[in-house]
């Protein structure tokens, strides 16, 4: 059960600074280098208990707008419907938060001003970096602001072009940790001056998409960053390395591997999670069952779900399970004895919800 008792542990530790409690969800990543303004604005924020306290004056903003929740959830800027869609689905001026269909408030990230950035040369090779706090398969669209954008617009789609695309990468680390990410080599194009690196995360096993703003300063950088406490922690992100070159495989000194730990090719698992309810006027009976569909045991898993906004639907107990809520935002996981799935075989849990429930959402079963 290490991918649910990580989750579990982080959710406990965090608090918010208003003095409640705010439990860390289970989305799925965000751009670590080039860091995303998500991703910076937490790990700037972050004081040692757990409370929010940014330095930079647009983190702050953002969490005086939109609260605690889209930091403690900064891998979280998702739409579980998006599908890959761009122009006409996406507003102008609503890229880095997607738009705003997922459960939490990331639109003030939109807003032109004074962000962290991170430093770099034009032309330059990077190793980019994508927190993997759940692993899925998909591509990764990466898109930059034009030469001559206004850095004090907000973005539009003519603002910006793709420069590259980056399918199914390799991982350093397994999912459920801050500190582990998908990487690639990535060399940026000719810029000067501000620019903004868009990411549009497709995934090929779902409709959910994942959406980040990077901002960066192309002035002969190596990937330092300014606008941001200089004691923050940024786990994942360690500047970067300029024109790395090929990655060997076989050889864990290659950018992206520490020798002493070698990084983790993505899981090769499959699993499938359907449901079963037996529903009432005011509350049902779930039973789920979680079936190994790969050619190798699974030795731990999660079902993640959201359930339709505003639907007042809350889990009251559960068995052979643990559960963690957030918002509209669910995960299950295995409760011990059931964390380990063989080949072809299926394992049950289920819980009772208050609330209309006769189907359930779009069930998202992750092997580890």
């Amino acid at each position: 059960m290490a991918i649910f008792a990580l989750v579990v542990a982080a959710a406990m530790a965090a608090a918010m600074s208003t003095g409640c409690t705010q439990s860390k969800a289970e989305a799925h990543g965000a751009t670590v280098f080039p860091g995303s303004r998500q991703y910076f604005c937490y790990f700037d924020a972050l004081a040692g208990n757990g409370a929010l306290d940014p330095t930079n004056e647009m983190c702050q903003q953002a969490l005086d707008q939109a609260g605690s929740g889209p930091f403690y959830n900064w891998f979280g800027n998702l739409d579980s419907t998006g599908a890959g869609q761009t122009v006409g689905y996406i507003p102008d001026g609503r890229l880095c938060d997607g738009g705003g269909n997922g459960p939490y408030n990331f639109e003030p990230y939109n807003t032109p001003g004074d962000w962290p950035k991170t430093h770099v040369t034009s032309g330059a090779t990077y190793e980019w970096r994508y927190n993997n706090w759940a692993h899925h398969p998909g591509r990764f669209d990466l898109y930059i602001t034009k030469a001559g954008w206004n850095p004090d617009q907000p973005i539009g789609w003519n603002d910006i072009e793709k420069f590259a695309t980056i399918q199914d990468p390799p991982q350093s680390g397994g999912p459920g940790n801050d500190g582990n990410y998908y990487y690639a080599n990535l060399t940026l194009p000719q810029r000067s001056g501000e620019h903004v690196i868009f990411t549009h995360w497709v995934r090929s096993d779902s409709s959910e998409n994942f959406y980040a703003c990077s901002d960066l300063v192309f002035d002969g950088g190596n990937g330092e960053v300014s606008g941001i406490n200089p004691n923050a922690d940024l786990p994942g992100n360690d500047g970067g390395v300029n024109n790395p070159g090929p990655t060997d495989p076989d050889d864990p000194t290659e950018p992206g591997e520490d020798p002493t730990e070698p990084g983790e090719d993505p899981v090769d698992g499959t699993c499938t999670a359907e449901a079963s309810i037996n529903s009432w006027g005011d509350g049902a009976t779930v039973e789920i069952t979680v079936t190994n569909t790969g050619d190798a045991n699974i030795g731990d898993w999660m079902i993640h779900w959201l359930w339709p906004p505003n639907s007042g639907i809350t889990i009251t107990n559960s068995w052979n399970t643990e559960i963690s809520t957030m918002g509209d935002m669910e995960m299950a996981g295995p409760s011990g004895w059931n964390a380990s799935i063989a080949t072809g075989q299926s394992v049950t849990f289920g819980f009772n919800v208050n609330g209309s429930l006769t189907s359930m959402p779009e069930l998202d079963c992750i092997p580890s």
